[in-house]
């Protein structure tokens, strides 16, 4: 009844979607529910919103061109605001016109895929990576991820000879690589990537032939000490074949207005990119709102710097938690999510099995290591950016697991 590729695309749904959907339906509520599931599956940034709430749901204008056909890659005055920001936050000039605006970053990965690959050919990505590119980078490009294992010795550190290694092996197998792929800062680890280590993959691609694809949605999310650097800083010399993803769902807690940005500078890259987002464009009234929310420089000034405050305050929450139930993890400098290790847990089973126990008898909703392409078993991603007592909770529980 459906086309190979629809019944490809279902049979592959994220876990982490499937995950959320079943435990939202029966919420923990420590007086209504205190039975309920505990969500720390999903990373959503669930601790601003009283600082988005007056710019979000105020009153405005809205103007005849705030409800008309648009730009479909974005406005001019969203993509002029945007480079705005951008430039600061990646220390490199953004142009305008070299942004293309689409419903999310989710769709600027499928269509950064579907521009540099076609069916068969593969893109080597640092592992653990995050769960969604093994659809978002191959469901419709019909491209194929190859992992490139990190060490947990070094804590997950990006790794430009597991990179270069990862693509060696491909070749020798016949397979035709096309690009490297990094999430920076990495989700689900935390890491920010230095500058040497950018460096250093920057020069495998290089090398390679290869185009770089650097999902950089955490940019402005960075709290430890670790400094964030864009694959775009100018001390890289990155080149055109560098694309990068950035989004408003991460940095400004928006993820449910689907907004996210492709900055490319290759002429070629970017006409694909452009026409592609006649399918995925972003409303003109959303494209409005946030053209409005981001033309205050001070508020937005202000906004990145609080999050960030709550970020570490919330990661400090989370790792006085894991402590008190003797459970190592990834300590992260960015993000909304911890890299936990319960593989004392595991026994005699596999990390599946233990995935289904803390979800169906923790009641807890954690996203295993093999959505993540973990190269060892038994890593789990915890997302801390929500009610620090259900994140308390929630480790209780899986501490408590026998």
């Amino acid at each position: 009844m459906v086309s190979r590729r629809a019944a490809a695309l279902t049979a592959h749904a994220p876990a982490i979607a499937a995950a959320h959907l079943r435990v939202e339906r029966d919420p923990y509520d420590p007086q209504r529910n205190p039975g309920g599931y505990l969500n720390l599956g999903t990373a959503e940034n669930r601790l601003v919103w009283d600082l988005l709430a007056d710019k979000v749901t105020a009153a405005r204008n809205i103007e005849p061109r705030d409800v008309r056909y648009g730009p479909l890659h974005g406005s001019p005055q969203l993509r002029a605001a945007t480079s705005r920001l951008l430039s600061k936050t990646w220390h490199a000039k953004v142009d305008p016109d070299h942004l293309v605006v689409v419903s999310g970053a989710s769709a600027a990965l499928d269509i950064v895929a579907s521009v540099l690959c076609d069916p068969g050919e593969a893109i080597v990505v640092a592992a653990p990576y995050y769960s969604a590119l093994d659809v978002l980078l191959t469901g419709r490009s019909g491209a194929r991820l190859i992992p490139a294992p990190l060490s947990g010795a070094t804590g997950f550190s990006l790794d430009a000879r597991a990179v270069e290694r990862a693509i060696d092996q491909a070749r020798k197998d016949g397979v035709t690589v096309r690009a490297v792929a990094i999430t920076s800062p990495c989700n689900p680890t935390g890491n920010v990537h230095s500058l040497a280590a950018l460096r250093d993959v920057l020069a495998v691609a290089e090398r390679h032939d290869l185009d770089v694809i650097a999902d950089e949605i955490y940019a402005n999310s960075v709290f430890g000490d670790e400094p964030f650097v864009s694959v775009l800083d100018p001390r890289l010399r990155g080149g055109n074949r560098v694309h990068v993803i950035w989004g408003f769902a991460k940095d400004f807690g928006l993820s449910g207005l689907k907004v996210g940005v492709l900055h490319t500078e290759h002429p070629e890259v970017l006409e694909a990119a452009t026409a592609l987002a006649y399918f995925a464009p972003v409303s003109t009234d959303t494209q409005a709102l946030l053209t409005n929310l981001l033309a205050d420089h001070e508020w937005v000034d202000g906004f990145l710097k609080e999050n960030r405050a709550r970020l570490a305050d919330s990661y400090r929450n989370a790792a006085a938690c894991l402590a008190e139930q003797g459970i190592p993890h990834v300590r992260p400098g960015a993000g909304f999510t911890v890299w936990t290790d319960l593989s004392r847990w595991l026994g005699e089973g596999t990390e599946n099995q233990l995935w289904h126990r803390v979800l169906d008898e923790a009641r807890v909703n954690l996203i295993p290591g093999t959505a993540f392409g973990s190269p060892a078993p038994g890593w789990f991603r915890l997302c801390h950016t929500t009610d620090p007592g259900h994140v308390h909770e929630a480790l209780r529980r899986v501490g408590g697991l026998s």
